[in-house]
């Protein structure tokens, strides 16, 4: 099976190259597809410098937000299975090992790394930590599911199905949305423990107490309409 890596991207010059080459240490077939959301960094221009037969890249000329990117990605992907890989460091792609095999085995569509599980992990604000926890619990309850980590990047879909669903989102909506369209189909989402190694705002982390609210909404939203 052929694995497609999601990356959107938006000014991430510090990190693109590294997390391309921690992509590339992992022995799996696959194609990687970066979308540029608009970067104004120097992150387009690296990009630009790319040669690899595994890389595609695609250009946003304005910044769309994290879900139109993941959304122009999927619309590129030709994989069996779909994976979305943030740009920054803080998930281990050695990890889709521990993954792949749930989608590969055929026994399930969809499977969520939860950074919860390891109990070895580390969180870098409260805020965050409780944010996480707090959508997770109004996702348990609203879609019957028995998540520990619906914010989690590290989702992995069967392709086909991923395909299937019709997307809306433009920013970090993209989570709670393909999770609660994901989970009105039927299905329960199974989880596997992963690695997480936070970064700081300083250090360029994006996501903020908005978008949790914004998930909120999301999750009620859908709940109840198409």
């Amino acid at each position: 099976m052929l694995l497609s890596v999601l990356i959107p991207a938006y000014n991430e010059i510090n990190n693109i190259q590294n997390i391309l080459n921690k992509i590339g240490e992992v022995d799996i077939p696959m194609e990687i597809i970066v979308v540029d959301d608009g970067s104004t960094d120097g992150t387009r221009e690296l990009l630009n410098t790319l040669k690899s037969d595994k890389i595609k890249v695609v250009f946003h000329e304005k910044n769309q937000g994290k879900g139109g990117a993941i959304r122009t990605a999927i619309a590129h992907s030709k994989g069996d299975i779909i994976i979305i890989q943030d740009a920054d460091l803080e998930y281990d792609p050695q990890d889709y090992f521990k993954l792949i095999p749930v989608i590969e085995s055929g026994k399930e569509k969809v499977v969520y790394g939860s950074r919860f599980l390891n109990k070895q992990n580390k969180h870098s604000y409260f805020s965050f930590f409780l944010g996480g926890q707090v959508v997770t619990w109004i996702t348990n309850i609203l879609y019957f599911q028995n998540l520990t980590d619906e914010p989690t990047c590290y989702k992995v879909f069967d392709a086909k199905l991923l395909k299937s669903i019709k997307l809306n989102c433009t920013g970090f909506e993209f989570c709670p949305e393909v999770t609660a369209k994901i989970a009105k189909l039927g299905y329960k989402i199974p989880e596997v423990p992963i690695s997480y190694y936070p970064r700081s705002i300083s250090e360029g982390k994006k996501i903020n107490w908005k978008d949790g609210v914004e998930a909120i909404w999301v999750l009620l939203k859908y709940r109840f309409v198409n």
